[in-house]
């Protein structure tokens, strides 16, 4: 679980980081991204239900993007909230693909 100051919560500052934040795509994680002026990064990870009709599946797909976010934490660069959308296409794949695809967006992003 990410700490409580990584964790991107309101529904406003959501709503802006997609009308105004950049965007990273992959074959299963989509990212968005915006700088903010706090000291550190905020995260939100969302999958709905076009992942998949049932919440298991999204919740699980949701807590292994937050773990390899949590894993990066001290290297991922800071002052920026970060949106991580889950595409229907990471349903069934492995967790090290996932790892591999998250990883790679961040780089994109350069925010690794």
């Amino acid at each position: 679980m990410l700490p409580q100051a990584h964790r991107l919560r309101l529904e406003k500052d959501i709503k802006t980081l997609f009308a105004r934040g950049k965007s990273v795509f992959g074959s299963f994680v989509g990212i968005k991204f915006r700088a903010n002026a706090l000291p550190v990064s905020r995260f939100a990870v969302v999958a709905g239900v076009k992942v998949s009709k049932k919440a298991v599946t999204r919740n699980r797909l949701k807590r292994q993007v937050r773990a390899v976010v949590h894993e990066m934490l001290p290297k991922i660069a800071h002052g920026y909230d970060v949106l991580l959308y889950v595409k229907p296409q990471a349903v069934g794949k492995p967790f090290d693909l996932l790892q591999k695809e998250v990883l790679a967006g961040l780089k994109k992003a350069k925010l690794l």
